[in-house]
């Protein structure tokens, strides 16, 4: 059987290294700004996976989070820092796995630099809470579906290949290697 991506005109394929790779992974992140965050060791109920907000993306692509010091998370790390990010910033695209490393901190300058008020939820003592964690993930590889022109123009194409009967699909999607 022959794959759909033959019936494609256009390139839909494009692996991203270093400095492009980085930006199509900030991009991604800001428009989704959350995550499954999933461990490789298990220690709870969940099987290693949770939901994580983004506190931080730097221009290096690294992503930061907050976590307690006595959280499965933090326990699962200990014993295994990799971890896989599952992004999706809608319903149609802007979708993202990452695989990274795990380095788990308590530098207080970063804790008061990730701080919103309403991490207070979890941490009721505030920004001092001597539970607060931060985690730095650095992204080892990772791979991307999004589409090439945006939402608009991907839906246009799609409803003109519906009506010819072509493929036309804007879709784009490739390895990331930062």
């Amino acid at each position: 059987m022959d794959s759909i991506n033959q019936n494609q005109e256009e390139i839909n394929h494009a692996d991203l290294h270093g400095a492009e790779a980085t930006e199509k992974i900030r991009e991604l992140v800001e428009k989704a700004n959350t995550c499954f965050f999933c461990t490789k060791a298990s220690a709870g109920n969940s099987g290693g996976v949770r939901p994580m907000s983004v506190q931080k993306i730097d221009e290096a692509g690294h992503l930061w989070f907050l976590s307690a010091v006595d959280s499965y998370k933090n326990r699962e790390l200990a014993t295994d820092p990799a971890v896989d990010l599952y992004f999706q910033s809608s319903a149609y695209s802007g979708f993202l796995h990452l695989n990274g490393e795990a380095v788990i901190s308590t530098d207080k300058a970063m804790i008061e630099e990730l701080w919103e008020p309403i991490v207070k939820t979890w941490f009721t003592e505030g920004v001092t809470d001597p539970r607060i964690t931060v985690i730095e993930v650095i992204p080892k590889r990772g791979y991307y579906w999004d589409t090439k022109h945006g939402i608009a123009v991907a839906g246009i194409k799609m409803l003109i290949g519906a009506a010819l009967g072509k493929t036309m699909d804007d879709s784009i999607e490739g390895n990331l290697v930062p």
